[in-house]
């Protein structure tokens, strides 16, 4: 039986929702996250970074957009070493500037995709997956591609039929 692995990165807090900012007790990208495993079974890692984003949303894409542009690799908390025995790798992230936060290819950089099977979630605020999968096949050298889904970010909570039977069909 394949073994599936679920990376995220997710924000919580101060977010962009439908036009205003709203705080979330929970990101948007956790709650799909949250949704795939529960549909396909596998492994949660949530992708943290150490030094910690700014509260104020405003002040965090100003950091994020600064990041892209310098193509940095945040440090994170912890590192996931291996994903030998995974076959079907999720990676979701909340849509920053075009792609996913420079935290999520910090972790990807550093892994393996030989055989493995990618498959990307993305949400947002009205971008839809915008570059994240080209991105994903330009860093997971080696890997096969599922289809990717976009989840506009203020439907997450309402979205779990949906996520689950992209899932599904992903395994």
């Amino acid at each position: 039986m394949a073994k599936n692995l679920i990376l995220y990165y997710s924000r919580k807090g101060q977010n962009y929702v439908n036009g205003s900012i709203k705080t979330l007790t929970k990101g948007n990208t956790e709650i799909c996250a949250e949704f795939i495993q529960k549909a396909v079974g596998g492994d949660l890692f949530e992708i943290e970074t150490i030094k910690e984003y700014a509260a104020d949303y405003y002040a965090c894409i100003d950091d994020a957009k600064s990041e892209l542009q310098e193509k940095a690799r945040p440090e994170l908390k912890k590192y996931l070493e291996s994903i030998a025995d995974y076959n079907n790798i999720f990676v979701c992230g909340p849509c920053w500037w075009g792609t996913f936060p420079m935290a999520v290819f910090t972790q990807l950089e550093k892994l393996d995709w030989s055989g493995k099977k990618v498959m990307a979630l993305m949400t947002h605020e009205g971008s839809g997956l915008a570059s994240c999968e080209q991105d994903l096949k330009r860093i997971c050298a080696g890997a096969s591609f599922g289809k990717g889904l976009a989840v506009h970010g203020a439907e997450a909570s309402r979205s779990e039929k949906e996520v689950a039977s992209w899932a599904s069909a992903q395994v």
